[in-house]
């Protein structure tokens, strides 16, 4: 028996032969080819369809999921880039106010001249001679010793004025396992080697996340910025909320990386630092 080509129509008047064409049957028949053709195309236009929007919908969400983690490291690095800057505020020392030196008057000039004594001439001798009053100069000051400074009367030397370098008291040392103590317990903002996650901290953050029922129930959403230090051994100590959106989404915040798992923790100079860091906790209704 030969073969019979089903897509070819000819089948079909070869079952007919002889017989009543006019019937409705020979008519379907006869059109069975074309139909499954048009089924076929439609088919394969559906799948290209479907198959590009599904493709099309995870590109789309993963544009979306790269955007956010984008916005949410932009906006890490600007509260770093802040807590940075208030850091060097900080720092910055008010440098002390230096009196200016009081200068120092002059001693006025003043010439020795003592009281004559009376003596017979030979047991005087030439250098004890003394100087007549009417002698001396009008503008020295008289005094009991030869001394050279300046000859204006209106010029006095005021003790109260002179100015004392005072040496400034010398620092108290504290001693050396005190200093190393501060030292270590020392909270650095920035660190050669920031603290990092074990893992991806968005996906963990998401697992662990249990949204408020309050404010489920009230449609409230947001961005809650925490605060916190990772220790030496990758502990966290110290949350705190920098900026908040709602109580009850603040203390889930606070909570849930309480919660988190130990850190990497921070460097400097290849030891391990106590180092703030800032995470941004979301927040957002499905």
């Amino acid at each position: 028996m030969a073969k019979i080509d089903l897509i070819d129509p000819k089948w079909v008047d070869m079952v007919f032969a002889d017989r009543n064409k006019e019937y409705g049957a020979y008519q379907l028949r006869k059109g069975t080819s074309g139909r499954n053709i048009k089924s076929i195309i439609i088919l394969v236009i559906a799948a290209a369809l479907v198959g590009g929007g599904l493709a099309w919908k995870v590109v789309a969400d993963k544009r979306a999921e790269e955007q956010r983690a984008y916005m949410e490291a932009l906006e890490l690095s600007r509260l770093q880039e802040m807590a940075k800057k208030e850091k060097k505020k900080e720092e910055v020392k008010v440098q002390p106010k230096i009196e200016p030196k009081k200068e120092i008057p002059q001693v006025r000039e003043s010439q020795k001249f003592t009281a004559p004594v009376i003596k017979k001439d030979e047991l005087v001798k030439e250098e004890n001679q003394v100087k007549q009053m009417d002698k001396l100069d009008a503008k020295v000051a008289v005094s009991n010793v030869d001394q050279e400074g300046v000859k204006d009367r209106t010029v006095e030397a005021v003790r109260n004025d002179i100015a004392v370098n005072v040496p400034p008291p010398a620092p108290v040392e504290k001693p050396k396992e005190e200093v190393k103590q501060v030292v270590e317990n020392k909270v650095f903002d920035i660190a050669e080697q920031m603290p990092s996650f074990k893992g991806n901290v968005n996906q963990w953050l998401s697992q662990n996340l249990t949204y408020p029922a309050v404010a489920a129930e009230n449609g409230i959403q947001g961005r809650v910025i925490v605060n916190f230090v990772v220790e030496k051994d990758g502990s966290i100590s110290n949350v705190q909320v920098v900026r908040s959106v709602d109580p009850a989404l603040d203390r889930e915040a606070v909570n849930v990386v309480k919660r988190m798992p130990k850190w990497n923790p921070g460097m400097n100079n290849g030891q391990p630092a106590r180092v703030k860091f800032t995470l941004p906790v979301t927040f957002k209704l499905q």
